[in-house]
């Protein structure tokens, strides 16, 4: 599985075989240690036999246990063993296993008196990095269990109410996030969303999917705050008070229903965690209803929260008449893309023949898993729009926003899927009649009203688009207008001078002028190579120092955003790592702490100082990070001035390009450091290509 999700991961085995291939290849090989993944369900399996045979060769390796009380692999079913995590350390010890180190989000949640093999170590997952390091110095096989439970598995469980559900949850300061995507890098979770704003990407956490894994909180960044006793704000939902919709649904024509002369094929394509399955089912239970023969398969073992789920799904005059299940290419009738992104993959496109397959896609861009990876992903819409328009055929096609309208309408995005399945019914692409789809939801028993509600309303969509978006986007606006350079100087004028002082935003205004006044002489106008000047200038001069950090606490935004999103809450906690007081790990980082309410009062305190930022008197102004920040100014400003003579309209473009790429410096600490690093080194190497020549392309004469 990591194999599949970018981690740098190599090497295939079979079951009861991780490590049999390196137990062959370490003594001709230079590399002298490896780690091997294994899961815990696999562990009960016959990776235990793996183990010992790695054991009897005298093998340098060291397992990494994955104890996660789930067989991901198929579903999250129980571990057959039902073995805990001493028991599995003591089992390995009795094989021979000298070293075991335990690891958890929980490490202190072992009860006194467990009878642990001499030497178990046990370590926070933050940790993690140093164990490895130590483990991979110890000859011979190690053992690292890392103990917690699947993050799906939670949810599904708390939603039983089986697992605890700490009454805590995490958010972002926007105002202070700098978008350096450190927290997904931390966490690895979709549940960490863009947020767009007029000074670049951020980040936000996304209640309604969040696992409260709180591993995005270890993103070294002061933004995160943990909200203790946290009441949710519940959105204001509109469908419950749209007065037009009892005419609406009454003037509803019954809809065609499919033919199933030939059988009836289709595929539900969405993403994990939304209700994938649960249409599925529906559509199953609907067909059981009316006497017709059904089939469908859940690819949906692999799928993450957030990961690709497909549901192959046939439906036939009887049983007998269905010979297969899954959908071969070009066979489809119906995709039902419930998520934009899954629904224009290879896997579902090939099942498409154009003018035969209805295509109905959900456009909410939904962020993919690659964006906890890559903070500055974009999502192709358009081009998974033209690639689905292609396959289907421009007639076929059918494209709608249901997150948005489940959001407005109900005040729950999980009300997307049944919308879009209400869609595809009004527009003809089910066998089935709705009476029998809404039977089928009130057999399911999960939120009756609200799919029912939810059902119905995407079946006026399907009839009437408009007249459903009318209702919930009566203040709509126009996307807005782009920002000018002027307009970007002055917003960045006023900031730096709440920032530090007026003086500081007229250092700003005179470092642009020279890359101004040049870019009016050669485009006539300020245009992309200011705009790009000024913003990344702006953000170099704001530094997220001390100072400005407890200001865009303490300015009265954060506590509105704050109860924008919770209407009620018992305490915050802070998380940060102020350089004079802050421990350092052993690679030299500084390491957050959790501090209480009462840094509330400190940052407000704190914030008054920001008069002492660059004197003397600047404690804080002493460390690298701040020397390296006075520095980037200095060369950025240093930068305009070598740039402002060579402008000219053929190389705009890749000057605005080159001052736009300071825009990337962006963090804190050591990851700030080494985005410094990277960038400084790259706009360089663009300053180079101004100078240099472009090949002369020579075309041959006919």
């Amino acid at each position: 599985m990591s194999i599949w999700m970018d981690r740098n991961t190599v090497g295939f085995t079979q079951m009861g075989g991780e490590g049999a291939q390196w137990v062959g290849v370490a003594p001709f090989s230079d590399r002298g240690h490896i780690f091997q993944n294994l899961g815990d369900g696999t562990y009960a399996h016959s990776g235990s036999l793996a183990i010992r045979f790695a054991l009897s060769a005298g093998t340098n390796i060291t397992y990494k246990i994955l104890y996660n009380d789930a067989v991901a692999m198929t579903g999250g079913q129980h571990v057959e063993s039902g073995a805990t995590v001493d028991q599995i350390a003591r089992q390995l010890a009795a094989e021979g296993v000298k070293r075991i180190a335990v690891v958890s989000d929980e490490p202190g949640k072992y009860p006194p008196g467990i009878d642990w093999p001499k030497g178990t170590t046990f370590n926070h997952r933050r940790e993690m990095d140093d164990v490895q390091r130590e483990l991979r110095d110890i000859p011979g096989v190690t053992v690292l269990i890392y103990d917690q439970t699947c993050a799906a598995e939670k949810r599904r469980r708390r939603k039983r109410g089986t697992f605890p559900d700490p009454d805590k949850r995490a958010f972002i300061n926007e105002a202070v996030c700098e978008g350096c995507g450190d927290c997904g890098v931390k966490s690895n979770c979709v549940s960490i969303q863009p947020v767009e704003t007029a000074s670049g990407r951020k980040r936000k956490v996304d209640q309604s999917s969040c696992n409260k894994d709180f591993s995005c909180v270890e993103g070294f960044c002061p933004s995160f705050v943990t909200v203790h006793g946290g009441k949710l704000r519940k959105a204001e939902a509109k469908a419950k008070d749209a007065s037009g919709f009892d005419s609406l649904f009454a003037s509803l024509p019954a809809p065609a229903l499919a033919s199933l002369d030939d059988g009836w094929a289709a595929i539900v394509a969405g993403i994990g965690g939304t209700g994938v399955v649960t249409i599925g089912q529906i559509l199953g239970m609907a067909a059981h209803i009316e006497e017709k023969g059904c089939g469908l398969i859940d690819m949906a073992g692999l799928a993450q929260k957030g990961g690709a789920v497909l549901t192959h799904l046939r439906i036939a005059k009887n049983p007998e008449a269905i010979t297969a299940i899954r959908i071969p290419a070009g066979r489809s009738d119906l995709v039902l893309g419930c998520d934009l992104a899954v629904s224009a993959s290879k896997k579902v496109l090939s099942t498409v023949t154009e003018d035969r397959t209805l295509f109905i896609a959900n456009t909410a861009e939904i962020m993919p898993g690659g964006f906890t990876r890559n903070p500055d992903f974009s999502f192709p819409a358009e081009l998974m729009k033209k690639t689905i328009r292609k396959s289907a055929g421009e007639t076929q096609t059918r494209f709608f926003d249901a997150d948005e309208a489940a959001r407005e309408l109900f005040a729950n995005a999980l009300a997307a899927n049944m919308f879009m399945l209400g869609y595809a019914s009004q527009l003809g692409g089910l066998p089935l009649s709705p009476e029998s789809v809404e039977e089928a939801i009130r057999l399911n028993g999960e939120a009756v009203d609200m799919n029912i509600a939810a059902f119905r309303w995407g079946r006026i969509a399907g009839h009437d688009p408009a007249a459903v978006m009318a209702i919930y986007r009566e203040h709509h606006h126009d996307a807005p207008r782009p920002e000018t350079a002027d307009e970007a100087i002055e917003r960045l004028k006023a900031h730096l001078t709440a920032y530090q002082n007026a003086r500081y935003a007229r250092r700003f205004e005179r470092a642009l002028a020279p890359i101004r006044e040049a870019d009016v002489r050669a485009t006539d106008a300020p245009g992309e190579v200011t705009l790009a000047a000024a913003r990344s200038l702006g953000k170099l001069m704001a530094v997220k120092d001390e100072y400005e950090t407890a200001r865009l606490f303490t300015n009265g935004d954060f506590e509105k955003r704050l109860s924008e999103q919770f209407s009620d809450w018992d305490r915050l906690e802070f998380h940060m790592a102020p350089p004079i007081f802050a421990k350092k790990d052993k690679q030299g980082h500084l390491v957050k702490s959790s501090y209480g309410p009462w840094m509330m009062g400190a940052l407000n305190a704190l914030a008054k100082f920001k008069v002492l930022r660059g004197t003397p008197l600047d404690l804080f102004g002493y460390t690298d990070e701040r020397r390296m920040e006075r520095q980037l100014i200095a060369d950025f400003e240093a930068l305009i001035t070598r740039l402002a003579p060579r402008l000219t309209a053929a190389n705009a473009p890749a000057i605005a390009e080159l001052l736009a790429a300071a825009q990337k410096i962006r963090g804190f600490g050591h990851v700030k450091e080494k985005a410094a690093k990277e960038v400084l080194a790259r706009m360089a190497a663009m300053e180079r290509e101004l100078d240099s020549p472009k090949p002369e392309v020579r075309v041959a004469a006919e």
